[in-house]
């Protein structure tokens, strides 16, 4: 058994005092294999008002049947310790959010319209970019053996060819709508697409990603380490007329990004 708290990850000492008791309460849970940082406080990014950000990991076979009672006994702890009381006080967001997981990392079917989906970003967040502080078992580092660097290729070339349909298929409607004055769908499927080609851009780069609507900078910047499609992409929001057929345009420059960046035969 291995158990860690990591000092210079916490904003505040109520985020690490929340972390202790978070350990300890799992720690007493026989199912429970790992207990994890993640998110802002995981990378040492969070601030005061940040929510402190958890996983808690137990094998498929079993957390199948004992997941609904540890979900219970963990709401009334969190409900009833005071140290989660005194973690709501130093910040405006300054609680608690913590998932259950099996680690079974499947994609999920999604729609037209729905955006990208969160397999990328569930291993992402869970193996990659996370800090294990309590380890039972040796399962957590085979779930990073298994998914790590990357997933298999042929699984790759499918999801890429999946991101960039979905895609093309929101770009390809912007036109459409410009023409008959519906100027907030156009950015609804624009904004859409951005998030798809983020998604394709990390499948086509084979690395796991942070999240598709924030940490941006960071994640082209500093992971990617394209500082110049950085400054593309931030042009790509700057509208100012947005009552016309600028969207378009920003439209085909991402179209042309995601041909460049993000090909079929990455």
């Amino acid at each position: 058994m291995n158990t860690q708290i990591v000092m210079n990850h916490y904003p505040t000492p109520e985020h690490q005092h929340a972390t202790e008791a978070i350990i300890e309460f799992f720690t007493a849970i026989p199912e429970i294999e790992t207990v994890c940082l993640t998110c802002s406080c995981a990378r040492g990014k969070a601030s005061r008002d940040s929510c402190l950000d958890m996983l808690v990991l137990g094998r498929p076979e079993i957390m199948s049947a004992a997941q609904a009672d540890i979900q219970k006994a963990w709401d009334e702890f969190y409900r009833t310790a005071s140290v989660f009381q005194k973690l709501a006080a130093v910040g405006k967001y300054a609680h608690v959010d913590l998932e259950f997981s099996d680690g079974h990392f499947v994609p999920t079917p999604r729609g037209w319209t729905s955006g990208p989906d969160e397999f990328e970003l569930a291993i992402g967040n869970y193996l990659v970019y996370s800090v294990p502080l309590h380890q039972k078992s040796d399962y957590f580092n085979k779930l990073k053996a298994r998914w790590l660097p990357y997933y298999n290729e042929t699984l790759r070339r499918e999801r890429l060819l999946m991101v960039r349909k979905y895609c093309l298929n929101n770009l390809d409607h912007i036109p459409l709508y410009v023409e008959r004055g519906l100027h907030f769908q156009c950015f609804h499927r624009f904004y859409d697409a951005f998030r798809e080609f983020l998604q394709a851009l990390f499948i086509a780069q084979r690395i796991y990603p942070i999240a598709y609507d924030k940490w941006i900078q960071e994640q082209i910047v500093e992971i990617l380490e394209l500082p110049d499609l950085y400054k593309q992409l931030l042009s790509l929001f700057e509208i100012h007329n947005f009552e016309s057929h600028e969207i378009l345009d920003k439209a085909n420059i991402l179209r042309d990004l995601l041909a460049q960046y993000a090909p079929i035969s990455s």
